[in-house]
């Protein structure tokens, strides 16, 4: 798989948005807490299938630095002190295609876990 690469990488603290164009001319936006609850970290995803952690109560977190790692990657900073992941080009451009997806599939697993988000107010 041939690594799709950023041409430009735009954070919006007020709105809490991340958006990011890549080289074939398509631009995703990811909410900060999106991309936070889907952090590649060990934290997150645990050390194997089944081993990922719900994370809850992400509504209002922010990026507060976005930290190059090499030309492949880039480490970003939560306010929550959260920074210990590390998101590949290919893992954004990924997050990015199935956002819709990714982001109701979050939302169930919050419900079923009996957690309120501000998305599943009655």
């Amino acid at each position: 798989m041939s690594e799709r690469k950023p041409t430009s990488i735009n954070l919006h603290q007020k709105s809490r948005l991340l958006e990011i164009e890549f080289d074939n001319g398509k631009k995703f936006e990811y909410t900060c807490e999106f991309l936070r609850v889907y952090s590649p970290s060990a934290e997150v995803t645990g050390h194997g299938p089944g081993q990922e952690t719900l994370q809850v109560g992400k509504e209002g977190v922010n990026i507060t630095a976005i930290e190059p790692v090499g030309m492949y990657a880039v480490k970003l900073v939560f306010d929550d002190r959260h920074d210990s992941g590390l998101y590949s080009w290919d893992y954004l451009y990924k997050l990015g295609e199935d956002y819709d997806a990714k982001w109701q599939d979050y939302l169930r697993r919050m419900k079923e876990a009996g957690h309120k988000h501000k998305e599943l107010a009655d």
